[in-house]
């Protein structure tokens, strides 16, 4: 099927030509002919898929502009905020339509000046509260896109989704796109969708192209393993994950006394440094990102040669998104993923769960480092020697494991640091009594 199948308008068509895309991806082919019927949409796809274009081209055609706020688009970062908005904005190049983004982390004066001109708002949950403090009525939305909806329920937002929800026009066409539908999500989808039609286009890795590998290491080693392998493979790209922003933080420091560049990118970093972080791999074409699932999400970075699990995702589907960033684009990629003897169980669910089947990797010839003094690091190496670390045998972790302890594929019950992005009402405190809340703008 090609673009021009879709009952696209032609001032919509033309920019998709300029941009070099011919044929839609599963995940459009699936939703765009739905939405331009005008259904509700329950969507399942990954990041990469191609879901802005997705939802995005059927509002544009139908959009109507100086209405008021005819489509709102919630996303649970920053960045992908960013992202979104940009990608409008390439296909609407040959029609009026004025698309705002609106986040935390600058001022917001100038975003509300800017919302008063706005088609399409595309906004994090925490700012566009804020701007409905400061008077922006919603009342005119007859388009609503929740994107990546799971993100923005695992990071508190969901008293938050739900007053934006209710300042919508009751006659609207509602878009939710999760890569999870946990029990929280599916009561969002019964109160606010109106028989949502559900599409899912396949989470797949071609493994033709992607290199998976699994080492057992012991906790202690993990940082001068890694370093290993940043130090022996090709310069390009690297995602390394951690599962909390202080974990980023702390990774990056370690590796920069390596003299490795690396940058923690998480949501405690003010908008301008996380841009100017993507924007700078782009330029150089190499670097080493040590993020957290939160902010990885809706980054758009092309060409990264590798992605390193040094610390296991909370949620199962998250492995498959994290490996996903690589061998794209028909370039080949590697992940490799650190399991210490307390990861065992859960590498093995999350095998079971993504329906793998790895076997683990000896390990190669390294280096044990002496870290220097980092606060707040308590996990220093002791000692420096090089020795060489052989495996007892070939592990295997895969659907025919024992003693798999349960995993969730939705929402992770323990929360880290970055769930904490949002600055809001809904958040558990524990003690007798709840500090007062910080007089700061939202996110």
């Amino acid at each position: 099927m090609l673009f021009s199948d879709l009952k696209l308008p032609e001032h919509i068509l033309r920019a998709i030509k300029e941009q070099g895309f011919t044929e839609p991806t599963q995940i459009q082919e699936k939703t765009i002919p739905l939405l331009l019927a005008g259904k509700d949409i329950l969507g399942q796809s990954q990041t990469g898929s191609g879901k802005t274009a997705a939802f995005g081209l059927p509002i544009l055609s139908k959009l109507t502009s100086n209405q008021g706020i005819k489509a709102l688009i919630l996303t649970p970062t920053r960045e992908l905020c960013v992202q979104v908005s940009d990608a409008l904005r390439k296909f609407s190049k040959h029609m009026r339509c004025h698309i705002v983004p609106v986040y935390g982390g600058v001022g917001i004066g100038p975003q509300l000046g800017a919302v008063k001109q706005a088609d399409i708002l595309v906004a994090t949950p925490g700012r566009l509260l804020d701007l409905m403090e400061r008077g922006v009525k919603l009342n005119t939305v007859t388009y609503l896109v929740l994107d990546e909806a799971d993100r923005m329920l695992d990071m508190g937002f969901i008293n938050d989704v739900e007053k934006i929800i209710r300042s919508t026009s009751k006659q609207r066409q509602t878009v939710l796109f999760s890569a999870t539908l946990s029990p929280k999500l599916r009561s969002l989808v019964n109160k606010h969708m109106n028989s949502p039609v559900s599409v899912q286009a396949k989470i797949t890795v071609d493994t033709s192209l992607l290199t998976e590998k699994v080492f057992l290491v012991q906790s202690n080693d993990k940082f001068s393993l890694l370093v290993h392998f940043l130090k022996t493979s090709p310069p390009g790209i690297a995602i390394v994950f951690c599962k909390t922003r202080h974990g980023c933080d702390k990774l990056a420091k370690k590796l920069r006394t390596q003299k490795i560049d690396g940058i923690a990118i998480h949501g405690g970093l003010p908008q301008n440094k996380r841009m100017n972080i993507i924007n700078n791999l782009h330029k150089t074409g190499q670097g080493v990102l040590v993020a957290t699932d939160v902010a990885s999400r809706g980054l758009h970075i092309d060409n990264i040669s590798h992605v390193y699990n040094y610390d296991l995702p909370q949620v199962s589907d998250d492995y498959v998104h994290r490996i996903g960033r690589t061998a794209r684009a028909g370039q080949k990629g590697d992940a490799i993923t650190f399991v210490t003897s307390q990861d065992v169980r859960d590498f093995k669910t999350i095998m079971r769960d993504t329906n793998r089947n790895l076997v683990t990797t000896p390990l190669p010839e390294f280096e044990r480092i002496i870290v220097p003094e980092i606060k707040g690091d308590h996990h220093r190496n002791s000692q420096g020697n090089r020795r060489s670390f052989q495996s007892d045998g070939r592990r295997s972790f895969g659907r025919s494991g024992n003693n798999q302890r349960p995993r969730s594929q939705g929402r992770s019950n323990s929360r880290t640091d970055d769930s904490r992005e949002k600055r809001g009402s809904n958040r558990a405190w524990r003690g007798s009594k709840r500090p007062a809340r910080p007089k700061k703008q939202r996110q």
